[in-house]
C-alpha cells in the first residue's frame, strides 16, 4: 500500500505564494478568534452591568444620590454612562439662573444622544474587521487554489505522459488554500452575526432607557418650576 502524504508535508512543500497565502489566511483566522472571545467577554460584561444597574436604578433610589455614586468611576460602560451624562448635563443646566425647561431638556437629551453614539462605536468594536475576514478570505484562498492547480498543469508541459500521481500534489496544495479559507471565514461570519444581533439588542434598551430617563428628567424639571 503506497505511503500517504500528510498536509503538513503539502503545506512545507507549497510554494512561495500559496504559502504566502496560508500564512495570511492563518494570521487572519488567529486575530478573528481573539477579537471574538474579546467581544463575547465585553458584550457579557455589558449586559451584565446593565442589568444590574436598571435593577438598582427602579429601585426608587434617588436620581442624585445614584449619580454621585457613579460621577468620577473610570471603570463606566454602558448605560451607566448614557445615565450619567444626561444627568450631569441635567444637573448643570438646571441650577444656572434662568434656564428654561426646553433648555435644559435639550440640553441632556442631547448629552446622552452623544454619550448612546460613543457606546454604539465601543459595542461595534472589531466587527468591521470580523466582517471583512468573513467576505474576503474565501476569495483570498481561492486565489491560492487558483494559482496552485494553473503551477500543477504548467508542470505537465514538459512531461511525455502524465498521470494523476503528477498533478496530485500540487492540486493537494492548492485545495488546502482554499478549505484554509473557508476556515478563516465560517467563525468570522458567525461571530459577525451573533455579535451585531446582540449591538441592535443592546442599543435598542440604551434607547429605551433613554426614552425613560427623558421623561422623568422632564417631570422634574416640572416639578421644580
Amino acid at each position: 500500500m503506497p505511503e500517504q502524504i500528510s498536509i503538513i508535508e503539502i503545506v512545507a512543500n507549497s510554494g512561495p505564494l500559496v504559502l504566502s497565502v496560508l500564512a495570511v489566511l492563518a494570521l487572519a483566522s488567529l486575530a478573528s478568534w481573539v477579537m471574538i472571545f474579546q467581544r463575547w467577554f465585553f458584550l457579557r460584561r455589558v449586559v451584565n452591568e446593565m442589568d444590574e444597574f436598571e435593577e438598582h436604578f427602579w429601585s426608587g433610589i434617588d436620581l442624585r444620590q445614584l449619580y454621585s455614586e457613579l460621577d468620577g468611576q473610570d471603570d463606566l460602560i454602558g448605560i451607566e454612562k448614557v445615565f450619567v451624562a444626561g444627568f450631569k448635563e441635567y444637573s448643570r443646566l438646571s441650577e444656572g439662573s434662568g434656564a428654561d425647561t426646553e433648555a435644559i431638556m435639550q440640553g441632556a437629551q442631547r448629552a446622552m444622544r452623544v454619550a448612546l453614539t460613543r457606546e454604539e462605536e465601543s459595542l461595534e468594536t472589531h466587527l468591521a474587521f470580523l466582517a471583512t475576514v468573513a467576505s474576503t478570505s474565501p476569495y483570498v484562498g481561492l486565489f491560492g487554489t487558483v494559482w496552485g492547480i494553473m503551477n500543477s498543469f504548467r508542470s505537465l508541459i514538459n512531461m511525455s505522459q502524465a498521470t494523476l500521481a503528477s498533478v496530485a500534489p500540487g492540486i493537494s496544495e492548492a485545495l488546502i488554500a482554499t478549505a484554509m479559507g473557508l476556515f478563516a471565514a465560517i467563525p468570522a461570519l458567525i461571530g459577525y452575526n451573533r455579535f451585531s444581533a446582540r449591538v441592535d439588542v443592546l442599543m435598542k434598551r440604551y434607547h429605551a432607557f433613554s426614552d425613560e430617563l427623558t421623561g422623568i428628567l422632564h417631570r422634574a424639571v416640572h416639578a421644580r418650576g
